[in-house]
């Protein structure tokens, strides 16, 4: 009887060291989980929304503009907590933000989904190899790129894939 409780024990205890390591893996690797605490992407994430973060396809499928990125704050955003934007302006691009509209090399940028036009101007500006410009849906509300500059490349860690909460609002965001 004890031999059996013994085995018994074991067994759970291998089970459950089996899915924390799991679990390690999944979140260093492959997707993580983000709550946001700011109204700098409405009205595409409300605050408090909860988030799944792809942490590993966007790194072979690359960046595209519409994309929405998770990253380590630079320096000079004055952060500390990782961040949530949208990506606008990709390496190599001239931006710049003019009248109310974001102008990529001279082109304006059709964006259905902020929730009030710039009131200040920005640019011309090329944006650098590795880097990135990336602004928040609420852009008179967000500490983004047109604050701080451009988002260097190696610090991106995801890329937002689903919002998983509040259920009624389940589902992958709109690019």
């Amino acid at each position: 009887m004890l031999k059996s409780r013994l085995k018994s024990i074991l067994e759970w205890a291998g089970l459950l060291v089996f899915a924390l390591i799991l679990s390690m893996v999944v979140r260093t690797f492959l997707l993580d989980t983000r709550i946001v605490p700011t109204g700098s992407m409405l009205p595409t994430i409300k605050l408090q929304d909860r988030l799944i973060v792809d942490k590993l396809a966007f790194k072979f499928n690359g960046i595209k503009r519409g994309d929405i990125v998770v990253f380590h704050a630079p320096p000079a955003s004055g952060e500390k907590e990782d961040l949530v934007k949208r990506v606008i302006g990709l390496p190599g691009e001239k931006l710049e933000i003019k009248d109310g509209k974001v102008l990529i090399n001279g082109v304006g940028l059709n964006e259905p989904y902020i929730l009030e036009k710039p009131d200040y101007q920005y640019g011309p500006i090329n944006v650098p190899e590795d880097s990135y410009f990336v602004l928040g849906d609420n852009r008179r509300r967000s500490n983004d790129s047109h604050m701080w500059g451009f988002l260097p490349k190696q610090n991106i860690t995801g890329r937002v894939w689903v919002r998983y909460w509040p259920l009624n609002s389940f589902g992958a965001l709109a690019r």
